[in-house]
């Protein structure tokens, strides 16, 4: 294929995705709006007084950015989960396999989908949460990288997990019992100085820590951790998860029956 085709055929693939999370925004944008919401009206606004200040800040505005980073966690990973599972039931995804588009060409799309309304649902969880607090983004290129690469590893990871699925329960086991612990666990709601030095040694070992740290070090100016570890970190789990998705194309495992 030329250099035309296969951008023709990353749009194709990017547009189908982009248009399939739009065209039931009932259900893809609308309930984590909603959910956000009475998150910051509890967090924020009922209990959020009675905690006060947290690393210098009203808890609201130290909640808010944990907050916008699990919305664009959890939907860039359950867009290419359901899209991805959804065409291996269909059995369109061996028309792709069996076309001449590269591989990466159809991962890339796949992924660049879920990053697509991860950020889409980020910024509607963003443009909400100024009802109830004021943003003031101290670090602009720190704010935008991160969201973005944590949008793209989230989204290769649910790549995987819809590849390995054989039904739709499947789909839902890591989010369930992994990504939601992992995201809860991952200092949204406080700050890891408050823990003992053990459960701090524990807590560090949570990927989710750095990138919600990261990206509350660009809006905040503040962080538990060292942000350049986040990026080494983050950088790295996209390489790792990039190569062995494409290592399962490759070999169609879980593709070719």
């Amino acid at each position: 294929m030329t250099a035309a085709e296969k951008w023709v055929a990353f749009v194709t693939i990017l547009v189908k995705e982009v248009r399939r999370f739009t065209r039931i925004w009932q259900q893809t944008l609308l309930p984590p709006a909603i959910t956000i919401t009475l998150y910051f009206v509890i967090f924020g606004t009922l209990i959020g007084p009675r905690i006060g200040e947290m690393s210098g800040f009203n808890y609201i505005e130290f909640v808010a950015p944990g907050l916008i980073m699990m919305a664009v966690i959890t939907n860039s990973y359950s867009n290419v989960v359901s899209s991805f599972f959804g065409a291996k039931f269909s059995h369109s995804v061996e028309e792709l396999l069996v076309s001449p588009v590269p591989n990466y060409i159809i991962l890339t799309g796949f992924m660049m989908g879920g990053v697509a309304r991860g950020l889409s649902v980020g910024l509607v969880v963003t443009l909400l949460s100024l009802f109830f607090t004021r943003l003031h983004v101290q670090h602009l290129w720190v704010t935008c990288s991160v969201v973005f690469l944590t949008a793209v590893m989230f989204s290769l990871a649910g790549f995987i997990n819809a590849v390995f699925a054989r039904t739709f329960d499947d789909i839902s086991i890591v989010p369930t019992f992994v990504l939601t612990p992992l995201t809860y666990l991952g200092g949204i709601f406080y700050s890891i100085n408050m823990l003992p030095d053990f459960w701090q040694g524990v807590s560090q070992v949570n990927p989710i820590l750095y990138m919600i740290n990261a990206f509350r070090f660009g809006v905040l100016g503040v962080s538990d951790i060292d942000v350049r570890w986040a990026f080494v970190i983050v950088i790295g789990f996209i390489a790792l998860l990039y190569g062995f998705s494409m290592h399962l194309l490759v070999k169609g495992r879980g593709l070719r029956n």
